[in-house]
């Protein structure tokens, strides 16, 4: 791999992370429709390492104040401790769970079962069409102070089916939060920060790959472009959709994701690729 091929992968999963479109399935099916020969899981590691630091910038004060929520001194350190960042807090932990479990049960299987971009093809169309149905029929009067246990829990076990790709961690728990009456800016907002504990410990059950196979000495520079471009591009990423789904609605990532599913079952049954 070259450092170019690391950008652009680093751009996809950038942009793949947090838009509703899948990263995951991106990294499979842009590889694919280029012949790029085929990326390690030490690169994925590294990739969402990048676009992890990039939460963790932009929400720093979130975390900040979601921490010293729980201090024993009251949140001193940290900022004042309110019941409702408890709350908070406490939802993205329980929301956190189901994929917790789902990954540590199923990932070996979804990894060499379902990583197959006729695969993903199908998964981009299905989760397009749900995101669009939840963006039309949810009522969108709830806002962030609404989001308790239950509603999290019920978004949790939505992005536990996130481990197959094609279907976007964002993506279907947007679609989740939509179905249960929260507004867009809510219901991304939640996602963003409902990713990181799954995020965390997705990138230390792999590090083990990092660890154990290092880096080869051709590839580090392009692993440092991988890493820079997603965490740029995740960083704006970010802040652009919390600012785009206060006005606008998911059509955009719906057509894409028909389109992009459309062309790759196009390729694969007219077996160009």
């Amino acid at each position: 791999m070259d450092p170019v091929q690391g950008a652009v992968l680093g751009v996809v999963q950038g942009l793949g992370e947090f838009l509703p479109i899948s990263s995951s399935g991106h990294l499979i099916i842009v590889p694919w429709l280029l012949g790029w020969p085929d990326h390690s899981q030490t690169f994925d590691v590294a990739l969402h390492m990048g676009t992890l630091f990039a939460l963790l910038i932009y929400f720093w004060r979130d975390w900040w104040n979601l921490v010293g929520a729980w201090l024993p001194s009251g949140g001193r350190w940290f900022g004042p401790a309110t019941a409702p960042s408890r709350w908070l807090g406490l939802s993205i932990v329980a929301g956190s769970m189901p994929a917790a479990v789902a990954g540590l049960v199923y990932q070996d299987v979804v990894e060499s079962a379902l990583r197959v971009p006729w695969m993903v093809a199908v998964l981009l169309i299905v989760g397009g069409v749900l995101l669009s149905v939840a963006d039309r029929a949810g009522l969108q009067r709830n806002g962030m102070e609404r989001m308790g246990l239950p509603f999290a829990v019920i978004i949790g076990c939505a992005q536990a089916l996130a481990l197959a790709p094609g279907v976007s961690r964002s993506g279907i728990t947007l679609t989740a939060g939509l179905l249960l009456g929260f507004t867009r800016p809510a219901a991304t907002r939640f996602s963003f920060l409902l990713s990181m504990p799954i995020t965390v410990g997705a990138g230390v059950l792999k590090l083990r790959h990092l660890v154990s196979d290092g880096i080869p000495a051709d590839e580090q520079m392009a692993f440092a472009a991988g890493i820079v471009a997603s965490f740029v591009v995740g960083l704006i990423v970010i802040g652009g959709l919390l600012r785009y789904v206060r006005t606008q609605g998911m059509d955009v990532f719906t057509g894409y994701r028909l389109t992009i599913g459309v062309i790759v079952l196009t390729v694969t049954i007219a077996g160009l690729r």
